[in-house]
């Protein structure tokens, strides 16, 4: 089990939302990650909690800006969207960027991977597990070595001793970007599930959280103990905090092409093993995530399909399985940017547009529909009308009706194919 796939995994074990944006959630799932964060806040070698880190200089509430990977798709006369998440987050990132809200706002409903707040999903994963199957895979000197980065992640002992083997290593997983700057609490996500409930938009989850427990497991208990084996490394030596950010980076600046070369840089396909991993967490799960975004679609509904970003990658990514399935998909946030969330402005009542003696518009100024001292109409076609000086109409002659031309409209991506 690789860190790279902390997007497939850590949405698995969120037990971590703070109040502000899980109000509601569960108490058992939130009680072992509330009980670390309180532990971590009470002792300076401690990273911060999410909410603590908000207290830092340069982080508040400030204006979103785009980040991550959208793609439109289109079929029977409807829109929805593929957006490419991460699990995590910064506490600047939690107010989506203007592109991402407009298009969440225009769908009728949000899908996720799972729904965190679903009563179901939190009883599934809070479920204890058998304790002779916990004996057995966390024995001797795994168990020790669980033990001791527990300690270093401030996570008090026994606070995940009952969960499954594996999702113990990987909620100390979803810990190991903290010092990063890097939170569970601010996953992607989550912030868009809080955005649409603000909002009264529905939330569908695309899988259930018993699919994506066994997905985790694999399939028997060496399997299980050899990832959770590999999450241990990854953590002694760095290397997982490190490969946390290098994505957190990528998907921050929209650097699909990046993304999509993943394999040579994330060094994650090692073995046999590890390879049989990355198909079960993403191509053996995308067509059933396919299969879901395309039963809503078809129900009437516009969807704003919101799954992490390592699913849209590949043949068998997301935009490529929508595109074999007669959608129309055209990337919208894919080119690497680099941009800077800005503090929130005061709000202030807008200032009347300023004009010129005479009424004309001044230059440079645009002027509105209708507005006096507009423009000439452009030319038919949509290009702009000559400059010649018209001749004076006529004593009595009504005037010709002066009409905006309009730029002719983008040809539409050919129908089935992902347009580039």
């Amino acid at each position: 089990m690789r860190g790279i796939y902390i997007s497939a995994r850590m949405r698995a074990v969120d037990f971590s939302a703070p109040s502000r944006l899980v109000q509601r959630a569960p108490r058992q799932i939130l009680a072992g990650v509330c009980c670390v964060f309180t532990f971590g806040a009470a002792h300076a070698a401690c990273p911060p909690s999410a909410i603590a880190s908000l207290e830092k200089p340069g982080i508040g509430l400030r204006n979103g800006v785009d980040r991550g990977m959208l793609w439109r798709i289109e079929r029977d006369g409807r829109t929805s969207w593929l957006y490419g998440t991460l699990h995590v987050g910064r506490g600047d990132w939690v107010r989506p960027g203007p592109t991402i809200q407009k298009a969440l706002t225009q769908s009728d409903l949000l899908a996720l991977e799972l729904d965190s707040r679903d009563e179901a999903t939190a009883r599934t994963m809070a479920q204890p597990a058998d304790p002779a199957l916990v004996a057995r895979v966390l024995s001797g000197e795994r168990a020790r070595r669980l033990e001791r980065q527990n300690a270093e992640a401030c996570v008090p002992p026994g606070t995940t001793s009952k969960l499954q083997p594996i999702l113990q290593v990987t909620a100390l997983a979803g810990l190991a970007g903290r010092a990063d700057g890097l939170y569970p609490e601010f996953g992607v996500d989550e912030t868009l599930a809080v955005s649409a409930r603000n909002s009264s938009k529905p939330i569908v989850a695309l899988e259930n959280a018993a699919d994506q427990l066994r997905v985790l497991t694999g399939e028997s208990e060496d399997e299980e103990g050899q990832q959770i084996d590999a999450a241990l490394d990854e953590l002694e030596s760095g290397k997982l905090r490190g490969q946390l950010k290098e994505l957190a980076d990528v998907w921050a600046r929209s650097d699909a092409a990046r993304l999509a070369r993943y394999a040579d840089w994330c060094d994650c396909l090692n073995t046999p093993a590890e390879q049989r991993l990355l198909k079960r967490l993403l191509d053996d799960r995308n067509p059933g995530l396919a299969d879901g975004i395309e039963r809503l679609h078809a129900s009437g509904k516009g969807v704003f399909a919101a799954v992490g970003a390592l699913h849209m990658i590949g043949p068998q990514g997301l935009p490529t399985l929508m595109a074999s399935r007669g959608f129309t998909v055209t990337p919208v946030l894919t080119s690497a940017q680099e941009q800077t969330a800005v503090p929130m402005p005061a709000l202030a009542a807008p200032s009347p547009a300023p004009r010129a003696r005479g009424g004309k518009a001044v230059k440079g100024q645009r002027v509105q529909k209708g507005q006096k001292g507009a423009p000439a109409a452009a030319a038919k076609g949509g290009r702009p009308a000559a400059a010649a000086k018209a001749a004076p109409a006529a004593k009595g002659a009504k005037a010709p009706a002066k009409s905006a031309g309009k730029a002719p409209a983008k040809a539409p991506a050919a129908k089935g194919k992902v347009s580039r």
